[in-house]
């Protein structure tokens, strides 16, 4: 599972990055297509560094910088559904991706705060 989400994240980012490169140049657009990158791509970073956690507390706070990202992220594709609807089709596919892994990550950080207390 850990190798599978670890793709995932990163398809995800690279996905949304072709999405962006679609994307009509202007000062408007460029500033969501900025967030969108920034945000997509950080989601994966963040699952690779929660797997190098120092501790459970570590591994759960990391988690939840990946849940606020994928959050972020799933924010920006729903901008860019009401913006550009000629892109609809590809943006719910996204979305649908970022929800995904936005519930993933909330039930991985649930599993591992009852681990915690457990010990």
């Amino acid at each position: 599972m850990k190798n599978e989400l670890i793709l995932r994240t990163k398809c995800f980012a690279l996905d949304c990055w072709s999405f962006c490169f679609k994307v009509p140049k202007s000062r408007e657009y460029n500033a969501f297509v900025n967030q969108l990158i920034r945000s997509s791509s950080s989601v994966g970073a963040n699952y690779r560094a929660a797997q190098r956690a120092k501790s459970t507390a570590d591994f759960i706070n990391k988690l939840k910088i990946v849940k606020e990202e994928v959050d972020e992220s799933v924010y920006w594709l729903e901008i860019f559904q009401e913006v550009l609807p000629e892109h609809e089709e590809e943006v719910l596919k996204l979305q649908k991706e970022g929800k995904e892994l936005l519930a993933i990550t909330v039930a991985s950080i649930n599993t591992a705060k009852r681990n915690r207390q457990r010990k």
